[in-house]
């Protein structure tokens, strides 16, 4: 069914509308999406898609509200270390891959690791800015278990830089949201950097 040009900007888009985005793409492109290697690759673009871009489907803050208590007493850092992830830039669609470090002080609740890595994977399968994914990870951790402390350090290597435009292999970018005693006190901040391989002397 073809979409009609009076269709609100926010109605559903239909599997035949993402495949036939995907043939407007590789006619553009300068090949046949009728001929015999391309005629399946509309269909295996929209599978990928579903799969790259599953985090639109999941409320991250979810998965942190399955918290528990019974830790007798123990509120020291808490860090998960190296979390891979893939993501997508918003920018020019290509790949961001990856790992994020998480670490957190807890003041009552503490969560299931399991549950820190998938906060990071909702985030990273969504069209995304290195930036803005290092901070939607450390309030979601905020927001839900209130911690005394919340530090993300997220590094990604960026396709859109290696594969297009300057062309720069062996580049990554670094960023990191510091909440709470992270922000406050440099000990507990350099503690986290420390346990996860980031120095923080200077010459």
């Amino acid at each position: 069914m073809k979409p009609s040009p009076n269709s609100p900007p926010d109605a559903p888009v239909t599997r035949e509308q993402a495949e036939d985005a995907v043939r407007t793409l590789l006619r553009w492109a300068g090949d046949d999406p009728a001929r015999e290697g391309l005629i399946d690759t509309p269909k295996r673009v929209v599978e990928a898609y579903g799969e790259w871009f599953a985090g639109y489907k999941d409320d991250p803050t979810e998965y942190l509200r399955r918290t528990f208590e019974e830790v007798e007493g123990y509120d020291e850092m808490i860090v998960l270390r190296d979390i891979e992830y893939e993501s997508h830039c918003e920018h020019h669609m290509a790949p961001i891959i990856g790992r994020v470090h998480v670490g957190y002080l807890p003041d009552r609740w503490v969560v299931g690791i399991s549950k820190l890595a998938r906060v990071v994977e909702v985030y990273a399968k969504r069209f995304q800015v290195q930036e803005k994914m290092t901070a939607q990870i450390a309030q979601a951790i905020q927001d839900v278990l209130k911690p005394r402390g919340v530090a993300v350090v997220v590094e990604g290597v960026h396709e859109c830089m290696t594969t297009r435009g300057v062309h720069k292999r062996g580049v990554s970018m670094v960023t990191s949201s510091m909440l709470g005693t992270f922000r406050e006190d440099a000990r507990t901040r350099s503690e986290f950097l420390t346990w996860v391989g980031i120095t923080t002397s200077r010459r």
